[in-house]
């Protein structure tokens, strides 16, 4: 029976030499790190800035806002519209003819028997034009005589206010129940003006804007009393034949519709609102 050949014994020893030249690389890197920054050189100190002295803004010039003959910048010019556009639905209800034209669409629609047609969004858009052309005349004075002057840097903001204001007094003035602006005017606790030119604005719009629902619903009553009548003919014909189930509203809305565009409603309707304002 022959021996197996006995292990080499080179093997351990090469590996043993291996591990012990690792172990003695990674040493001398360790120690070449921790020399390293203590073998640097030390850099000299600089010395520190001297403070610079502060600058008077009246005498360094301060924020200019406005450029090339004192007309305003368009930044400035940009955070005003912004601002007019953040208040413009408030102004819009309260200081023009939109009040009256939107509560008048909707009495008219209500009094036709129809919740939702036309939509909201069309007697919105018909009262906001209609709106924009009562009230053309007004805008286009306030461009004349404030927005546009200010834009040109002719006027500050506050003689453009004042100025701008006038045409918009006098439309809300012609426009305004003296009942309801003596109400205001008790209400407000202040002593009675001289003229009626001399009231506040803050007095002036709330009595403008009862006075626009007033007429709103003076004219919604007159829409509402042919389409009441129609429908008292209805049930009391629905009820002389027995058919007391069936709703008055169903067989009533087609004749109104036919009453309505026989008698072309939407052209009185607006030019009742059109004419009220002179």
């Amino acid at each position: 029976m022959t021996s197996s050949p006995a292990p080499a014994r080179g093997v351990p020893v090469a590996r043993r030499v291996g591990l012990v030249l690792l172990l003695a690389a990674l040493l001398g890197l360790a120690l070449a790190l921790l020399a390293g920054p203590a073998s640097a050189a030390p850099t000299a100190p600089t010395e520190p800035t001297a403070p610079t002295a502060p600058v008077d803004p009246a005498v360094g010039g301060g924020v200019e806002i406005s450029i090339g003959g004192g007309s305003p910048s368009t930044s400035i010019t940009l955070i005003l519209a912004i601002t007019v556009l953040s208040v413009a639905p408030a102004v819009l209800l309260l200081t023009t003819s939109f009040t009256k034209i939107i509560v008048v669409l909707s009495l008219t629609r209500n009094a036709l028997g129809m919740q939702m047609s036309p939509p909201n969004t069309v007697l919105t858009g018909i009262a906001l034009f209609l709106t924009l052309f009562v009230m053309g005349p007004v805008f286009s004075d306030i461009n004349e005589v404030a927005v546009q002057p200010y834009l040109n840097g002719a006027m500050t903001v506050s003689q453009a206010y004042d100025v701008g204001v006038v045409p918009l007094r006098e439309f809300l003035l012609a426009n305004t129940r003296e009942d309801e602006l003596a109400l205001m005017i008790g209400l407000s606790g202040e002593e009675a003006p001289t003229d009626a030119a001399a009231v506040s604005m803050t007095t002036l719009i709330p009595a403008f804007v009862l006075s626009e629902l007033k007429s709103a619903f003076i004219i919604g009553l007159v829409v509402f009393i042919p389409f009441l009548v129609l429908d008292m003919l209805v049930s009391a014909a629905l009820m002389a034949m027995g058919m007391m189930m069936v709703p008055p509203v169903i067989v009533s809305l087609p004749f109104k519709l036919l009453l309505f565009v026989v008698v072309d409603g939407w052209a009185l309707i607006t030019t009742a609102l059109v004419g009220s304002y002179g």
